[in-house]
């Protein structure tokens, strides 16, 4: 057995350190503030459909009390793809063609340009009211517009060559009160009518929100910058 003062005294090992993990701080500020502005676009989001929405519920749909009209003025709408009337389209002439026969006005004006496709709008429509027995003496088409102001525009331009100055405005029941809005920029007297649709039930080819939005864009921005040079 060895001696006790040649035995060497255990080494006391150093206690093991844990690692320290370094986080990044949360920025708090940045955050804030990205959070801010969200809130702030939602905020001018929500006025601006709001005004939208209150302004398509106050929209005049006349801005005369007669009701005999140098002219039925007809809004476009695109035909199909193969050049045929869409089912809106076609309501829009038939309600028109009703509108004639009840002797509203002597003659029809269809307007719209080649916008979804190749075919001219307002050459689908004078066709289909042709088809329904409208002579073809009282039938006018605008062929260049590519939109609601512009139907409008040009409409009025044409009818002022004519010395036409009051018009009863046709169109699906969701586009007049932005219809009304844009007309009232114009020297026409006029009055919308809705054209329904041909089976109960059918649903126009907008949806009532995107409607709004073009709406909100008509007010912000095309109300200003589009707007027609009589």
């Amino acid at each position: 057995m060895p001696a006790a003062s040649s035995m060497k005294p255990a080494r006391k090992r150093a206690p093991t350190r844990r690692p320290r993990h370094r986080y990044k701080p949360i920025k708090l500020g940045k955050t804030r503030r990205i959070v801010q502005a969200s809130a702030a676009i939602l905020g001018v989001a929500g006025v601006l459909v709001l005004w939208a929405v209150v302004a398509r519920r106050i929209a005049p749909m006349a801005n005369t009390s007669r009701d005999h009209f140098d002219a039925i003025l007809v809004l476009g709408h695109p035909a199909d793809d193969d050049g045929n009337p869409a089912p809106e389209q076609l309501a829009r002439v038939t309600e028109a063609v009703r509108e004639y026969d009840r002797g509203v006005a002597p003659r029809i004006l269809f307007t719209g340009g080649a916008v979804a496709n190749q075919f001219v709008e307002a050459d689908v429509m004078a066709r289909t009211a042709a088809a329904q027995g409208i002579p073809p003496s009282a039938i006018f088409v605008e062929t260049k517009s590519r939109d609601t102001i512009q139907n409008a525009c040009y409409s009025a331009r044409l009818m002022s060559n004519h010395g036409w100055r009051s018009a009863e405005v046709i169109s699906s029941d969701y586009h007049l009160p932005r219809a009304s809005m844009i007309f009232s920029h114009t020297a026409l007297e006029w009055r919308m009518h809705a054209s329904p649709p041909l089976q109960p039930g059918d649903a126009g080819s907008e949806t009532p929100f995107l409607e709004v939005l073009k709406t909100m864009r008509y007010l912000v921005y095309a109300n200003w910058a589009e707007r027609c040079e009589p």
